[in-house]
């Protein structure tokens, strides 16, 4: 078994980091560089930055943070919100993030992970999922709805039909985060990572929920399937360490680098 990650996601809005509950009710919490560096010294695995308003406003990403992040942090981290386009992935490469996430403009544009791959390599293109309890039907065979926009918008795709999809189009790993779990601390929502994790054969991030280190345990186990394990506000607010989260993934017997 690979060993599990623990990944620190900092929500970015007009510099800062910031955090709410089910993406409402946001507050400014510090300097995203300066925040991911310490998280470096920490030893987490990997870091998300995700600029929260820059779809919305429609304006590329904050290359100039990116660009800082990459001069402080010497391990993966990937960048989302304000990707627009091929060029705009390639602007966030060059500044020195590894990896890439598209959410909402995947949905409405498919092909911006195929082209993606092509040009970047699959293991440059994650799809970032917003997923919504919306209970099984025709439309939603598993249950589970695709939203975009921050979660304002309902697509009326299956979850889990568009993590196939976006396997088959060539994104090289899928960030699932429950929007009825995001921020609750509840945990994280089981029954949707263990659907998809089980459906597609490329890493699967689980987000949203986590209230406790135990929580990472429970979502990375075989049953459920996740292969990584996404926190916001464990570390931001709770003030758990990278260490606490990892040794309470160890102690339920999953590898992962201490």
């Amino acid at each position: 078994m690979l060993a599990k990650r623990v990944i620190v996601c900092l929500d970015v809005r007009n510099g800062k980091v910031t955090k709410g509950v089910k993406f409402e009710g946001n507050r400014d919490l510090g300097d995203p560089v300066e925040m991911g560096a310490e998280y470096y010294r920490q030893g987490v695995d990997e870091l998300v930055f995700y600029d929260i308003t820059a779809s919305a406003e429609n304006r590329a990403i904050d290359i100039e943070m990116v660009r800082g992040v990459a001069k402080n942090v010497f391990i993966p981290f990937s960048v989302g919100g304000g990707i627009r386009n091929l060029q705009d992935m390639r602007d966030v490469l060059l500044a020195g993030a590894e990896k890439v996430s598209v959410n909402s403009l995947a949905v409405k544009n498919p092909s911006i992970i195929s082209d993606g791959a092509k040009a970047f390599g699959n293991q440059c293109i994650v799809l970032g999922m917003d997923a919504l309890k919306v209970g099984e039907s025709e439309i939603t065979p598993s249950g589970y709805e695709v939203v975009v926009k921050g979660g304002r918008e309902r697509t009326g795709i299956d979850a889990v039909a568009w993590a196939r999809r976006a396997e088959e189009l060539g994104a090289g790993e899928i960030c699932l985060n429950s929007i009825d779990a995001d921020g609750t601390k509840a945990g994280f929502e089981l029954e949707i990572t263990g659907k998809i994790a089980r459906a597609v054969s490329i890493p699967v991030i689980a987000s949203g929920g986590a209230g406790s280190p135990e929580h990472l345990a429970e979502v990375l186990q075989p049953q459920v399937g996740a292969d990584a394990a996404l926190v916001a506000s464990l570390t931001h607010i709770d003030g758990y360490t990278v260490a606490q989260l990892k040794k309470a993934i160890s102690d339920a017997g999953l590898p992962v680098r201490i």
